[in-house]
């Protein structure tokens, strides 16, 4: 048989969105980066190289056909109709709202959005999440929208009273808290109120549907990945990478 040399792609990340997808000293590093690196290992036709660029740019990269696929969008048909397929599910998240204790103390936070209107909602740029009724009060004006470059960025204009509220998954939060409380950026006294959970989500490899033709390989990539990556998950492999993230937590 003919030797046919690996395939060479590039696969985009999120760079500010730890544990699950973060740069660190120049290292891809989170979650979905250990368990994606797992997954091609144990697809030799390719040769993978993961890139992880600001959100809003890898989003744009899928958008014109520049980019084969991003991790780890969740599933929004709707509001990203660039991205298909989407792989199966890599893993559950749960997003949750906190807010500055002085801003909400005289509210009850049980219905979102209902309960959070006049605030200012803090978002990651380029995030889609917290539901249709959100975005239409965000459009109406109801409740008002500041977006900001990653958790860090997000969790200190929360913490200057910039903004009211954050909407992200409760684990990147509780990290990037704990992360600029350990640096000395933020008081150890700093309390945070938890509002409601607004969904549970899933994260997910998302490719393109622009360009095909620059991307033959990508039916059977696709498949690959996936077929990959529920062995890693029955086999107990992700387990081991998350429960890693979490015992560490650093």
């Amino acid at each position: 048989m003919a030797y046919h040399p690996p395939t060479n792609v590039v696969i985009y990340g999120d760079d500010a969105y730890p544990p699950y997808s973060y740069i660190e000293n120049g290292q891809a590093k989170g979650i979905y980066t250990e368990i994606l690196q797992a997954v091609f290992e144990g697809m030799p036709k390719y040769r993978v190289k993961i890139t992880l660029v600001p959100w809003k740019r890898g989003l744009k990269l899928l958008e014109v056909g520049e980019g084969f696929a991003l991790y780890p969008p969740y599933y929004y048909t709707d509001k990203r109709p660039y991205i298909s397929p989407y792989s199966i599910p890599i893993l559950n998240e749960e997003v949750v709202v906190y807010c500055q204790a002085d801003s909400v103390k005289n509210r009850q936070l049980e219905r979102w959005p209902a309960d959070y209107l006049g605030l200012t909602i803090g978002i990651n740029e380029a995030f889609a999440l917290g539901g249709t009724e959100f975005w239409e009060a965000v459009k109406q004006g109801k409740i008002f929208l500041k977006e900001a470059k990653g958790n860090r960025a997000n969790l200190l204009n929360l913490y200057k009273n910039r903004i009211d509220c954050y909407i992200n998954d409760r684990l990147s939060i509780l990290w990037e808290i704990k992360l600029l409380t350990q640096e000395g950026v933020v008081k150890p006294k700093w309390k945070l109120t938890l509002g409601t959970s607004i969904s549970g989500e899933q994260g997910y490899l998302g490719f393109t549907k622009v360009s095909p033709s620059k991307y033959p390989y990508k039916a059977h990539f696709v498949e690959k990945f996936n077929q990959t990556l529920e062995q890693l998950q029955k086999d107990g492999t992700v387990d081991n990478i998350m429960s890693k993230y979490l015992n560490n937590n650093n």
